[in-house]
C-alpha cells in the first residue's frame, strides 16, 4: 500500500473564467447605475427634491399685527385690542386616529365617546358657562371634518386645554375692547374679527362703523410672515431655532382724539335725559373749543353698546354730523354779523318793527303778536323778531348774505374727520325766488347739522375766524412718535371788532330784564359768567300737508362760554319735542345749555367773568 498524499479529484463545474467576468460585469453595471442615479438626484433633481423635503416639514406662519388703540385727549383708552384664541376640532380625523391606535394597540383601546366627553368636561372647567358640556359634546361628535368650538378664549386657558387635550386646535384671534361701553360709540364705532376676505392674510380685526372703519388702514397695521420647521404630522409643534425668512409685523397706529371722555360721558347722559323730559323724538349736541374748533364732546340721545352680542343698527349712525335740520332763529346770527360788519346798524339803534311783514307771496310774523314796537338792534335778536331780522337782512342784500353763509361753512362739509358727514343744504344763489330771502335769514329754507351750527358760533367766539372742527388730534406710531393731524386753515368770516360786537349783543338773549327787556333764553344764564347765545325754533314739514307744521319743531340753542373770554361753544338740537306741553324742556334747549356750561366751567376751572353782563334796552320806551 502506498503511504504518500492522496490526490483529490473534483468533478468539472464549468468555465471558471466566464463566471468571474459575469460577476464583475454585474458589479460594474450596478455601480454605474448607482452613479447615474446619484448624478440625477444631486445634479438635475437636487433643487426640486430639496424644495419637496422642505415643504414636507416647513410651515408658513402669520405674524398678526396688533390693532392700534383709540384714546381721548388725556390718554384714556376708548378702544384697544387683546389677544385671544378660537378653539376648533377635527372630529373625523380624530376618529381615524383613534381607530388606527386601537388597531395597533388592541389591549389599550381608546373610546372616541369617552375622549370627547373628557374634552367637553375639561372645557367646561376651564372656560366656564360659555362652554356648556352638552353644546360642546354635540360639536365634538359631529360627522364633519372641522368644527369651531368656541371663540374669544384667553391664550393661557387655550394653552392649558391643548396641554391636556392635544386634539384641540387653537387659532389666533384678537378682540376689541371698549371699556366705556357706549361711551363715544357713535364717534369711535366698532371693529370685530373678520374672515370675509378670501386672502387669509387679511383675516383680522376690521372696522364696521365710526372711526374704526374710516381709519381702518392706519389702525390695522400690516401682518408679518415667517417660515418654521414643524414636527412630522403637526403644524403647531415648531422645531426650535428653525424660524427664518422673517417679515416683521407692523402694528397699527393709535389715534388720539380731541374729545374729553368725562365731558363726553356727561353730555351723552344729560342729553338723553333731557330728550326724555322734553318728550322729543331725538336730539344731538356738541361742545367745541372756541379757539381751535376741536371737538370736546359730540353726542346723540341714542347710541349703541359695541360690547353687546348684537348691535342696535338703528343707533350706530351719528346724527350730529349726518342729519341736517332747519335751525330756526339760531341762524339770525348771519344777519347780525352782516348788519354790524357793513355798518347797517349799531347795537343801540332803534328800529320801528311791526309784528308782521309781507315778503313776496308770503306773510312773515313774529312769534308773539304785537303792533309797531321800537326795537333796538340788540333787541331784534334778543327778542328773536323775525320781522326785524328781515328788515336788516334786506339792507344787507342777498349777495352779501349768500357770501356770509359760505364763509360760515354752511352747505359744505366741515371735514371734522367722521364718516357720513352731511354738507347740509343752502339753495344755490341762482335759484333764489322772491320768498327765499324771506326764509333764510330766520333759519328756514336751509339746513345744517348741529356741528355746523356750533361752528358758526365758534367763528363769533374766535373774533371772526372760523376754524374747521376736527376730532382726531394725532396719530401715534408703534414706535411712539406722535404725528399731529394736518390742521385746516382758518376762514376769516368778519372783522375782529364785528365778532366782538355781535358776541356782546347776544349776551342779551339770556338777560332777565324788566318788562319787555328780557331775552328769549334767560334759563341759559350761568351765575358768575357772561353768556352769549341764541335760541331757535325751526318749523318742520307737515307730512300730511307738505307745508310748514304748527306743531312739529326743531328746538335749538347755540351758546358761548364765557362771552368776555370765550373758551367753549355749545350747540344743541332737539327733534320734535312736546312743544305745547307744560315742561320748559319741550320748547327750549336753554336749560340744557345751562347745565352743560356749569359742568364745563367746573371741569376746566374757568375763571369767573370780571363783571356781569350789562342789562341793555331791547325795546325802547
Amino acid at each position: 500500500m502506498s503511504t504518500g498524499p492522496r490526490k483529490i479529484v473534483r468533478p468539472a463545474t464549468g468555465n471558471h473564467h466566464l463566471r468571474v467576468v459575469t460577476v464583475r460585469f454585474v458589479l460594474i453595471a450596478a455601480l454605474v447605475a448607482a452613479l447615474l442615479k446619484l448624478v440625477q438626484v444631486q445634479g438635475f433633481e437636487a433643487e426640486a427634491l430639496a424644495a419637496k423635503a422642505a415643504a414636507q416639514r416647513s410651515t408658513e406662519i402669520d405674524i398678526p399685527a396688533t390693532r392700534g388703540s383709540i384714546v381721548d385727549r388725556r390718554g384714556v383708552q376708548l378702544a384697544f385690542s387683546v389677544e385671544s384664541r378660537m378653539l376648533a376640532f377635527q372630529p373625523r380625523m380624530v376618529r381615524r386616529d383613534i381607530d388606527k391606535f386601537n388597531k395597533d394597540n388592541p389591549e389599550d383601546r381608546i373610546s372616541f365617546d369617552e375622549r370627547t366627553e373628557e374634552i367637553a368636561k375639561g372645557m367646561r372647567e376651564l372656560i366656564g358657562e360659555r362652554a356648556g358640556e352638552t353644546a360642546m359634546l354635540e360639536k365634538l361628535r359631529r360627522d364633519t371634518n372641522y368644527v369651531m368650538l368656541i371663540d374669544e378664549v384667553e391664550p393661557a386657558v387655550a394653552r392649558e386645554l391643548q396641554t391636556r387635550f392635544p386634539e384641540i386646535i387653537a387659532d389666533y384671534r384678537a378682540e376689541r375692547e371698549y371699556p366705556g361701553g357706549n361711551l363715544a360709540a357713535n364717534i369711535v364705532g366698532v371693529a370685530n374679527w373678520r374672515m370675509d376676505d378670501p386672502d387669509p392674510k387679511k383675516h383680522n380685526l376690521h372696522g364696521l362703523a365710526g372711526l374704526e372703519i374710516l381709519r381702518d388702514d392706519e389702525l390695522s397695521g400690516t401682518p408679518g410672515r415667517q417660515v418654521v420647521d414643524t414636527e412630522e404630522g403637526s403644524e403647531s409643534l415648531v422645531i426650535p431655532y428653525t424660524k427664518r425668512d422673517l417679515q416683521p409685523a407692523v402694528d397699527g397706529s393709535d389715534l388720539e382724539l380731541t374729545i374729553d371722555a368725562d365731558l363726553q360721558y356727561f353730555l351723552q347722559r344729560e342729553l338723553a335725559d333731557y330728550v326724555v323730559r322734553a318728550k322729543a323724538k331725538g336730539g344731538s349736541a356738541v361742545i367745541l373749543d372756541a379757539r381751535t374748533g376741536e371737538v370736546y364732546a359730540l353726542a346723540n340721545d341714542r347710541t349703541f353698546d359695541p360690547t353687546a352680542p348684537r348691535y342696535d343698527l338703528d343707533a350706530m349712525g351719528n346724527p350730529a354730523v349726518s342729519n341736517p335740520f332747519e335751525p330756526g332763529s339760531v341762524n339770525k346770527v348771519v344777519t347780525a354779523l352782516c348788519a354790524i360788519e357793513d355798518g347797517i346798524a349799531e347795537p343801540d339803534d332803534v328800529h320801528q318793527v311791526d309784528g308782521r311783514r309781507e315778503v313776496a307771496d308770503r306773510t312773515v310774523k313774529d312769534a308773539w303778536p304785537h303792533g309797531v314796537l321800537p326795537f333796538t338792534t340788540t333787541g331784534i335778536f334778543a327778542k328773536s323778531s323775525n320781522v326785524g331780522t328781515l328788515m336788516l337782512a334786506e339792507q344787507c342784500g342777498e349777495d352779501r348774505f349768500a357770501d356770509l353763509l359760505k364763509r360760515l361753512g354752511l352747505g359744505q362739509r366741515t371735514g371734522v374727520g367722521l364718516p357720513g358727514e352731511s354738507p347740509g343744504r343752502v339753495p344755490p344763489r341762482g335759484q333764489w325766488s322772491g320768498s327765499t330771502f324771506g326764509n333764510l335769514p330766520i333759519g328756514q329754507g336751509l339746513s345744517m347739522t348741529v356741528l355746523q351750527m356750533a361752528a358758526m358760533y365758534q367763528a363769533v367766539a374766535n373774533d371772526g375766524v372760523r376754524m374747521p372742527p376736527r376730532i382726531v388730534s394725532a396719530r401715534i406710531t408703534p414706535e411712539g412718535k406722535r404725528i399731529p393731524e394736518p390742521k385746516a386753515e382758518g376762514v376769516r368770516v368778519v372783522g375782529e371788532q364785528t365778532a366782538r360786537t355781535v358776541r356782546d349783543m347776544f349776551r342779551a338773549i339770556v338777560q332777565d330784564g324788566d318788562g319787555l327787556n328780557d331775552g328769549t333764553g334767560t334759563t341759559a344764564a350761568l351765575s358768575g359768567y357772561q353768556i352769549s347765545g341764541k335760541t331757535g325754533t325751526g318749523q318742520q314739514i307737515d307730512p300730511e300737508t307738505g307745508g310748514y307744521s304748527d306743531s312739529l319743531y326743531w328746538i335749538t340753542f347755540a351758546g358761548i362760554l364765557p362771552a368776555d373770554d370765550p373758551r367753549f361753544v355749545v350747540g344743541i338740537m332737539l327733534d320734535r319735542p312736546d312743544y305745547y306741553g307744560s315742561a320748559v324742556e319741550g320748547h327750549s334747549a336753554a336749560p340744557l345749555f345751562h347745565d352743560v356750561a356749569s359742568f364745563v366751567a367746573q371741569r376746566y376751572h374757568i375763571p369767573l367773568s370780571k363783571k356781569a353782563s350789562p342789562v341793555v334796552t331791547l325795546v325802547a320806551e
